[in-house]
């Protein structure tokens, strides 16, 4: 009878284990400004994506700990001789288990083997010089030729989570837009509710966790019915707005859309252009309202350009936008000077921001600071919803700077307010010092 390999003692033969040894006869040594430690962070941080689960990771980082630095040296092998009952019970599992995961680390390519005639582990190191006079076991050299196709797979590793992460950023930016204006849609009496909550249905089936198991492709389609349940959304609006004009009424707009509306963001009717203080208000969102005129407000120009294009001259003698600086702020650099927490209710990319998002995410944020929506209006009357925007972000900044925090919000910025209706706020000052603050911080 013909015996088989495994009675003949050895190891079964193939052309994936004569190149693994042919690696580690020709090992010249790692490359310079490299040692065998980058090598296993390759392999942490690659995982999966390069064939690696835990439990291979975490013996190989085992036997890493047993070789030394002139291990991987030319001339020299890191040989771990160690038996594998002593690492069967250093890890508390058994032999078969460590059997098994040395050829899981094989067949991706990181190890091989220098056996003995009976296959037993043993060698021993010279102790002035601590090299590897002899020994047999567990060969990682050739975990050293894999460092380029590691890192390759690192690479689109990396680029594979940025668009899983962007795309669940996404995602959440849908959530907020779809949950905000469903709540604006829930408390008009004109909209039937029918429609409200077959979208607010729509969007409990789809608003399951974001969790890291789900794949890149589900991720994508769930972006996917985001965007299209956002466009239903907005066209149940559209659809109630153009309704709302042809029967002569009124709604409150969305957030979203809405821009040069006399209810957007502030319902109050203001029955005078003057501030608590005696000065006089300025152009804003709502419109110019003269007393002469009848308490009747005209409308406010289109505020898409920056303030220092769509401001209108003040008459002599009175408080203008101009007098803060306003004009002086880009878009830019507004954008530069937000928070994180700011950026987040920002839209999804900023190389076409206009200023009316901007105004829409400081409505957005506002509440989280505390500011009520009179303030807000007030603001708005004040100094335009630009600078009512402006004034959001260097509260926001306010509250979240390491040294002297202020502790109310709402507080700080009606105190910002008041200082505009008295001249004596300059919101282009604020914004470069935020902006000098950060760039210093950068640069150490």
């Amino acid at each position: 009878m013909a015996s088989t390999p495994e009675r003949r003692g050895g190891r079964v033969s193939s052309p994936k284990l004569r190149k693994s040894l042919e690696q580690a006869e020709d090992f010249l040594g790692l490359e310079e400004q490299t040692n065998r430690y980058d090598l296993l962070i390759l392999v942490k941080r690659a995982g999966k994506a390069a064939g690696f689960t835990p439990r291979m990771t975490e013996l190989l980082d085992y036997y890493m700990s047993f070789t030394r630095e002139i291990d991987w040296e030319e001339g020299h092998s890191p040989i771990v001789y160690q038996s594998i009952s002593r690492t069967a019970l250093d890890l508390g599992i058994t032999e078969r288990q460590i059997q098994r995961l040395e050829q899981a680390l094989f067949e991706v390519g990181a190890v091989t083997w220098h056996d003995s005639g009976n296959h037993r582990r043993y060698g021993q190191r010279c102790p002035e010089t601590g090299e590897i006079l002899y020994a047999y076991g567990v060969d990682l050299t050739p975990l050293a030729y894999l460092k380029e196709e590691l890192e390759q797979k690192l690479a689109r590793k990396k680029a594979h989570d940025r668009m899983w992460m962007e795309t669940k950023r996404q995602i959440s930016w849908y959530r907020r837009q779809i949950l905000s204006t469903l709540a604006e849609l829930d408390g008009e009496g004109g909209i039937h509710i029918e429609k409200v909550s077959r979208l607010e249905e729509a969007y409990e089936e789809m608003a399951r966790p974001i969790r890291t198991h789900i794949g890149i492709e589900s991720l994508q389609a769930m972006l996917a019915a985001h965007k299209e349940l956002h466009e239903r959304v907005l066209a149940v609006i559209e659809d109630e707005e153009k309704t709302a004009i042809s029967c002569g009424k009124s709604i409150k707009m969305s957030f979203i859309d809405a821009t040069d509306v006399v209810h957007y963001n502030y319902t109050n009717q203001i029955q005078s252009n003057e501030l608590d203080t005696g000065k006089a208000s300025p152009v804003c969102f709502q419109g110019r309202r003269n007393s002469g005129q009848g308490g009747k407000s005209q409308p406010e120009e289109k505020r898409e350009a920056p303030p220092s294009q769509s401001e209108e001259k003040p008459q002599q003698g009175k408080f203008s936008i101009a007098d803060t600086g306003l004009q002086h702020i880009t878009i830019s650099q507004a954008l530069n000077a937000t928070s994180d927490r700011f950026k987040e209710h920002l839209p999804l990319t900023f190389d076409t921001m206009s200023w009316r998002e901007f105004v829409d995410a400081a409505g957005r944020l506002r509440p989280a600071l505390g500011i009520s929506q009179q303030s807000w209006g007030n603001a708005c009357v004040a100094l335009g919803r630009t600078g009512a925007a402006i004034c959001v972000l260097l509260t926001d900044q306010a509250a979240l700077r390491e040294n002297d925090p202020v502790t109310k919000p709402a507080g700080y910025f009606n105190a910002l307010v008041k200082r505009a209706g008295m001249g004596e706020l300059h919101l282009h000052k604020s914004i470069f010092g935020i902006l000098r603050r950060e760039e210093e911080a950068s640069f150490g």
